[in-house]
């Protein structure tokens, strides 16, 4: 999709969910990494992630262009258009737009599990860890006793 198919698409959006025309610039922006889109106070323009598009597919996208359509026409009628407005969570509620932008990569801090097995030498209590400690510097939250660290070698603690 090139930057004037996504103007024609989001000017189109603008007149079918507010019924005020869309007179600035939108564009794609391969920079945006962790974000659906964003909305430009300065000059009102709207950059999009085209990531957003090849992953989540046009639906998820649209509903992408919705938020960012709220930012701008609730900031150019001098509304609250920031995410914690009311105005703002009231017109994208109206609207169908996606309040956060989904993920684009699976998270790999939901994937990590505990690599560590760190076990009291005196009263046996044990805790889980992602990464090695210095043994040195830590001791048992409930006896104060010395610990030894065990590394696990399946994936499950």
């Amino acid at each position: 999709m090139t930057d004037q198919e996504l103007q024609r698409w989001v000017e189109q959006l603008s007149l079918m969910h507010f019924g005020i025309p869309f007179a600035h610039l939108a564009r794609f922006n391969s920079r945006l990494r962790t974000t659906g889109g964003r909305y430009h106070l300065s000059d009102h323009r709207i950059e999009m992630n085209p990531k957003m598009l090849e992953v989540h597919g046009r639906e998820v996208f649209t509903r992408i262009i919705l938020h960012e359509l709220c930012h701008y026409h609730l900031h150019i009628q001098g509304k609250g258009y920031r995410h914690r407005d009311r105005d703002f969570r009231e017109l994208l509620e109206q609207v169908g737009g996606l309040r956060y932008a989904p993920p684009l990569h699976p998270s790999a801090k939901k994937n990590q599990i505990a690599k560590v097995l760190l076990t009291c030498k005196h009263c046996g209590k044990t805790y889980y860890r992602k990464r090695k400690v210095n043994l040195a510097r830590y001791i048992c939250g409930d006896c104060r006793g010395p610990l030894e660290q065990q590394i696990l070698t399946s994936n499950q603690p």
